[in-house]
Parts: structure tokens; sequence; C-alpha cells
């Protein structure tokens, strides 16, 4: 029995850039793009329509950008996956995208086969971010000269927050842990709390800036 594809939308308002992503996206044997927006508005629609398991949204787009779709998918079907592919590397579209909640941010300088395996971490529940958008949001962390004081986070929390980095689901967590997905919520809740993220990515980011996890997340499976 063959797997379930991968279900994806594209927003983008350039007709030539949306034909050149589907192509390539449509040679991975996993992926389907099943809709096409060309305009912020068009991708909402589109989005309850039919609740993709991807999203992939430029930042820029006509009548409504990417974050605030974003930030609308975020609160009204959680369950999809964002990812921005974008051509912006702008300290503050990569901020506001994280803090509305994206999964991803992808540059479309990228190569075919990191934004195919992007699709398919946001879908696993991982979290892809371009390796230059990190390294400049690591050296700009670390340059902070006064980093606001942030309150430890205690083992538990800990431990939580190293299987999100690793792309486990609440649920996957809590049989993990042995504890009940609530639970698990719970301290996420107080992770978001204390590192003042808003996203699953973002706190990840925080704990690793800090020093708390490992910049390279493949060591903690080692």
């Amino acid at each position: 029995m063959n797997e379930p594809k991968i279900r994806v939308l594209l927003a983008d308002d350039h007709a030539v850039v949306r034909a050149g992503i589907r192509q390539f996206l449509g040679q991975a044997e996993d992926i389907e793009v099943i809709a096409e927006a060309d305009d912020g508005e068009a991708a909402l629609a589109l989005i309850e329509q039919h609740q993709p398991d991807v999203a992939v949204l430029d930042i820029q787009m006509p009548k409504t950008s990417g974050i605030e779709v974003t930030r609308w998918v975020r609160a009204s079907i959680p369950g999809v996956g964002v990812l921005i592919l974008t051509a912006y590397d702008d300290d503050p579209y990569v901020k506001a995208v994280l803090q509305a909640g994206a999964n991803g941010y992808v540059l479309k300088t990228a190569s075919p086969r990191d934004i195919i395996r992007a699709v398919r971490d946001v879908y696993a529940g991982n979290s892809a971010l371009d390796a230059s958008i990190l390294q400049k949001m690591m050296a700009q962390m670390s340059s902070e000269t006064q980093p606001r004081p942030v309150e430890k986070l205690t083992g538990r929390e800990l431990e939580v927050l190293a299987l999100v980095a690793k792309g486990y689901t609440n649920k996957a967590i809590g049989v993990q842990l042995g504890i009940s997905d609530r639970t698990v919520q719970g301290h996420l809740a107080h992770v978001f709390n204390k590192l003042q993220a808003s996203s699953r990515t973002e706190a990840v980011m925080q704990a690793v800036s800090l020093g708390w996890l490992p910049s390279d997340l493949s060591q903690m499976d080692n």
C-alpha cells in the first residue's frame, strides 16, 4: 500500500516562480501540489478549503502578506504546517515570520533538493531554517550586549524542549517521557513564557542561543 503524499498548497504572486516550484516539487514522489494561489486572500480561502499538510508561502503578496496568512493559520488551523519560501533574508522579516508561528523559512536561492527537504521536515513536525538564516540569527543573538534575564528551565521543561527540537509532536513527547499530552502542553506553555517565544521554532532558537541546547541539533541524537 502506497504511503499518502504530502499535500502542498503553493502561494506566490509570480506565476513563473510558482510554475518552477511546482515542477520540482512534483518530481518528488511523496509530494503533491493540490492548489495554488496568487495572493494572500486566495491563499487563506484555499487553505481553509483544502487544509493541506504544508502551505508554502511567499512573504510579499498582494492583499494579505505571508506573515498575516501564517498568523491566521496558527490561530485557525494549527495542524497545517507553514513553510515560508522567499527572497527576503532581512532580520525583521525572519523575526516576524517566526513570531507568527511559521515552521520553516527557506530562501528561493536554495536548491530544489533543500526546498523539498524543508517541505518534508515541516510535514514531519521539524523546524526548517535556511542555513544562512540560522547563522545570521545565531550571530545576532550572541552579539547582544545586554541580554534580557531569562528564567532557567526546569529539567523536565528542557527534556520536553529537546524533543521538540528533534521534531517530536506533543503526543510523541508524552509517550517518550511517560506523561500526558496535556502535561506536555503545560510544560511548553511554561517554556514559551520563560523564553518569551511564540512558536516552537523560536523557543528552540532561544534555547540554542543560551547554550541550553547544542547549536548542531543533530548532536542530541548521539
